[in-house]
């Protein structure tokens, strides 16, 4: 497969499979991981991840699918430490390891999510939001006034690796998405320390449009093309 990449202008320096991707991965690291319900979400990355069988992960995602599929895996097979997301409803194994005190859950809502994670891509360490605020939620966390109005302080949420899903790259790692399916993944790939990103489709060097690249090369370390 490589060969036939090379005489295609499709090989490149960062280009891996699942598991060679994964076992770059540590014990105990903190992940963000694409994904809406089952738009964008890396499912071939998340399946070598469960078939590692590293635990004391920390997943910060929008949801964590349903028990046994895709995100939920990680959590059946007692993998994981904690959660940082938004929704979790659809997953009552969630709930469940939660009251057993087999995990911590921090929920964010989801426009907070999305700018905890931004905010770390582009180095500020937390803002003022009015999401939250006289709710549970606001426990914990520091609350200030502006022109009369309540706002609470969320941190950024970087992590130490990011599992992405992108629908075309070129060699260099520079990215399109495919619709809805775009979802968290541009942002999530300028806030880890690691960003592996799965591919539908790679493309020979200068095939993509400059102005359709949603994520430049320079945020992406491993390429993982679909086989």
């Amino acid at each position: 497969m490589k060969e036939s990449e090379e005489k295609k202008g499709l090989s490149s320096g960062k280009s891996m499979s699942a598991e060679e991707a994964i076992a770059l991965v540590p014990q105990g690291a903190r992940i963000l991981i694409s994904g809406f319900g089952n738009a964008g979400d890396p499912k071939m990355l998340i399946d070598a991840l469960c078939a590692s069988g590293k635990k004391d992960l920390v997943i910060l995602s929008n949801d964590l699918g349903s028990p046994n599929a895709d995100l939920g895996k990680l959590l059946t097979n007692g993998q994981v430490r904690g959660l940082i997301g938004t929704y979790y409803n659809w997953n009552p194994e969630v709930a469940a390891a939660y009251n057993e005190g087999r995990i911590f859950v921090e929920l964010v809502p989801q426009g907070s999510f999305a700018e905890a994670v931004r905010a770390a891509g582009v180095g500020i360490p937390a803002f003022y939001t009015p999401t939250g605020v006289g709710t549970e939620l606001a426990a914990g966390k520091e609350t200030r006034s502006f022109g009369g109005r309540d706002y609470l302080l969320q941190e950024a949420l970087s992590a130490d690796v990011a599992l992405l899903k992108a629908h075309r790259a070129d060699p260099l790692g520079n990215l399109t998405y495919y619709k809805t399916a775009r979802n968290f993944n541009p942002i999530m790939a300028m806030a880890a320390d690691l960003v592996i990103v799965e591919v539908d489709e790679m493309v020979p060097l200068g095939a993509l449009d400059p102005e359709c690249v949603v994520t430049p090369h320079i945020f992406v370390d491993v390429l993982v093309p679909v086989r």
